[in-house]
């Protein structure tokens, strides 16, 4: 192993559908908003992608307050996909990340199928956009609450739908939650189903309890558990899942690999599962500079283990010594 200078590494990264990155760090759906507040302490053009908040067809005011709740390791959530609609996104968002030369990661969801769709087909020649991330870990309504991502069947239907009907240029990743018994089986519904990518993993359920009200630390009772906590669930998944594509099991697509990272470190971890990208979320509401930090700090990382490209990386854990 001859370590080698960082400006030498070769970063760039497969986001899917013949698109390349020129870094792979993202950020993680929900955590940077639409980019506004990051754009003042990260360049967004330097970022792989920058992954929004989720958007849906229609204004969804989310859930009621408390919402937010931090735990010794990690933070819980309970925010309900608030926004303010997918026209309004397309309107007045999307053309100040093109302004700013963001590429831009539209993270879409709906209560219906029929819904991920309609908010996929508004992206359609949109400037700024390389991608759409389908968050199918959100509650199915018509279907008495269940995650779609909870149901191979379920994440099968809303996969296709969202490949007819958005644009055959943009990759679309299906985002997985860790709330599942295989993980590998949805997985491999959704690459059945077209998907371009998959983003790995998606909150863990939880929940706290406020031991001064003796009554649950949010409103909505349950939320999502992000932070260092879940990237030992995080890596597990991305190792479980790429595995299965090395076996045939799951058609191979790249992963973006999620949860709890905070260094490069983390992030190296991460890419030796498997992940050939990954996403910052967490981290940022502590430190809105991290994913910079990250991708430089990735770079040093291989370039002391001797590794001249990212992609040369991705999956080394699965290789015999």
């Amino acid at each position: 192993m001859i370590p080698l200078n960082p400006e030498d590494v070769d970063m760039s990264a497969p986001l899917g559908a013949r698109v390349t990155l020129p870094n792979p760090v993202s950020t993680a759906s929900g955590c940077a908003g639409y980019g506004r507040e990051l754009h003042r302490f990260t360049p967004l053009h330097e970022l792989g992608t920058i992954t929004t908040k989720t958007v849906m067809p229609c204004v969804r005011s989310g859930r009621a307050t408390p919402r937010m709740a931090e735990t010794p390791s990690g933070m819980l959530n309970s925010i309900g996909l608030q926004g303010s609609g997918i026209d309004h996104f397309v309107e007045h968002e999307l053309p100040w990340l093109a302004e700013r030369g963001a590429r831009v990661l539209v993270s879409v969801a709906g209560e219906r199928t029929e819904e991920f769709a309609e908010a996929a087909a508004w992206l359609t020649g949109q400037p700024g956009v390389v991608g759409i991330e389908a968050n199918i870990s959100c509650p199915n309504v018509a279907n008495r609450g269940l995650v779609f991502a909870c149901d191979a069947d379920a994440s099968f239907e809303v996969v296709r739908a969202v490949k007819a009907a958005a644009d055959p240029a943009l990759p679309v990743y299906a985002k997985l939650t860790p709330d599942v018994t295989r993980i590998t089986d949805i997985a491999a519904a959704c690459t059945d189903a077209g998907a371009d990518g998959l983003s790995m993993i998606n909150t863990v359920l939880g929940m706290a309890i406020d031991t001064d009200t003796m009554r649950p630390a949010l409103a909505g009772v349950t939320g999502g558990l992000s932070g260092p906590a879940i990237r030992p669930v995080a890596v597990r998944c991305v190792f479980q899942v790429y595995g299965a594509m090395l076996a045939g099991a799951v058609r191979w697509v790249p992963i973006l690999g999620m949860g709890g990272i905070a260094s490069g470190r983390d992030a190296l971890e991460f890419v030796l599962a498997g992940a050939s990208g990954v996403a910052v979320g967490t981290a940022l509401f502590n430190d809105p500079s991290a994913p910079l930090r990250i991708r430089d700090d990735l770079r040093a990382a291989l370039a002391v283990r001797g590794i001249g490209a990212f992609e040369d990386a991705v999956g080394r854990s699965h290789r015999t010594p």
